[in-house]
């Protein structure tokens, strides 16, 4: 049992070394995505935060409707935190987000807390 989980890591291992830097990361994306996150978005205006999203899957970046380009925005859907106290409360529910690259600072992590 044990051989046969090396050998399937090992394989795993070589496979990667040999996929590009962008492949290994869409590879890492779509793990992630199968297995879930607990991500948490801050939104700041200046160094004030504005905004909290909270459970968040993933930050997807929106592509053009040609596929080759990617566009200034990242969107998903988290729990909109209306008190920006970290913690889901009730009457809290889960909501889609835009947000620009131009116009945004922003920080995204995984909850440490759960």
């Amino acid at each position: 049992m044990k051989k046969s989980i090396f050998l399937s890591v090992a394989f795993a291992m070589l496979f990667l070394s040999g996929c590009t830097q962008e492949t290994q990361n869409k590879l890492g994306r779509a793990i992630q995505n199968w297995t879930g996150t607990n991500g948490v978005l801050e939104i700041y205006a200046g160094d004030k935060l504005v905004k909290k999203f909270l459970k968040i899957d993933k930050l997807s970046t929106a592509v053009s409707t040609d596929g080759d380009t990617d566009r200034p925005y990242r969107y998903g859907y988290g729990i909109l935190d209306e008190n920006l106290n970290g913690v889901v409360d009730k009457g809290e529910e889960r909501v889609y987000f835009e947000f620009s690259d131009y116009s945004t600072s922003y920080v995204f992590f995984e909850n440490p807390k759960h």
